[in-house]
Formats: C-alpha cells, structure tokens, sequence
C-alpha cells in the first residue's frame, strides 16, 4: 500500500525544512482555497500574488499550483508576509496577512532572542539546537493556532491579469542569445537583449 504525503509534507518537501515562515503561507493558501471554494490550479485558473519572496511563498505555490512558469504567480517586493489570491471564474479576491504581533504572542520571549543572534552573530552549539527547538514550536502553533489569531483575512477586489502570452524568440545581435521579443530592443539598428542594451 501506497502511502500519500499530506499536503504539509509536499510543501516541506519542496521547501526543504519546516520554519514559521513556511507555515504562514501554508496557511494563507489553505484558506484562500476554501474560501474561494477551488482545487489547485492546473493552469491559470487562480492567480496568487505574494509580497514577500521568503519561505511563505514556497508554500503558496504548491499549494494553489500557482508559478512563475505558468504566469499566475506574481511577485510584488513590499517585504509583507502577505498573500492575495483569484479566482478567474469567481472574479473574487482573498488576501491574507500575518498580524503584526503574531509571533511575538505565539513565540517564548526566548525565541526572539535567539533568533537575533543565530541570524546576526556566531552562537554555541547548543544555543543554536535550542533556537531549532522553539521554531520548530513556533511552527507547530501557526499551523494549529486558529486562523483569525495570527493573520486578517479579507476579501478584495482583485484586477487579475491577463492569461500569460506567447511570444516569438529573436536573437541577440550582440551575444547570440535567444530573447523574448517584447524584451529586445533595437541597439545600433540591431535587436539587443537587455544584458546587451
């Protein structure tokens, strides 16, 4: 008998390690799906816009099958553990923020401290093995605590973009590399790259 991975399991897969951040995410993406009552998108059929590019994103993507490759993954760089998702058919937008004091309430004081000097300056062994300890805590707890303790969910008016397009490849004049037409320009009467411009 076959056993098949939890959804968290898939996501650490891909991931590579649990950690809160990855949680946050996880959690967005559960939601947003059951409100926007869908499966995960084979194509385009939801678009996820993410404001953040740390581990919460990972989460986002395999859950709602949203990617940069298919198009309808969007990254916008406001450095805010905030998550908006839509659905094409529904015309309908969810998005999903952490409350600024969440882990301050979730995580020992301990925690913070630590986090401080893991990231900033070199710690002993066994401050280092405490610190995976209580995220790993902390990271339980996002994923238990009740929704509306850690993030404000919302619905939004949601401008979803057009459906991804294909473009014809030219070449670079100038270092021989395929571009996508839109992205060349013309340098020297020629077409260039953006490297090349």
């Amino acid at each position: 008998m076959c056993n098949e991975m939890s959804p968290w399991e898939k996501v650490v897969e891909f991931h590579g390690h649990t950690c809160p951040g990855l949680a946050m995410g996880y959690r967005a993406a559960q939601e947003a799906l059951k409100r926007l009552d869908h499966e995960r998108s084979e194509d385009e059929e939801l678009v996820a816009i993410v404001e953040t590019d740390a581990c919460g994103a990972d989460a986002v993507q395999v859950l709602t099958g949203c990617t940069f490759g298919k198009g309808n993954f969007i990254y916008r760089d406001l450095g805010k553990q905030a998550f908006t998702f839509g659905s094409r058919s529904r015309e309908k937008g969810i998005r999903c923020v952490l409350k600024y004091d969440a882990l301050n309430n979730l995580a020992p004081p301990e925690w913070a401290e630590l986090r401080k000097k893991v990231f900033t300056e070199e710690v002993l062994p066994e401050e280092k093995r405490r610190f995976q300890e209580l995220h790993h805590q902390l990271t339980d707890k996002l994923l238990q605590e009740p929704l509306e303790n850690i993030m404000e969910v919302q619905t939004v008016p949601l401008d979803i973009p057009p459906k991804a397009r294909i473009f014809e490849t030219i070449q670079c004049a100038f270092c021989g590399e395929g571009v996508m037409e839109p992205r060349a320009k013309v340098k020297q009467g020629k077409f260039a790259c953006p490297d090349c411009i």
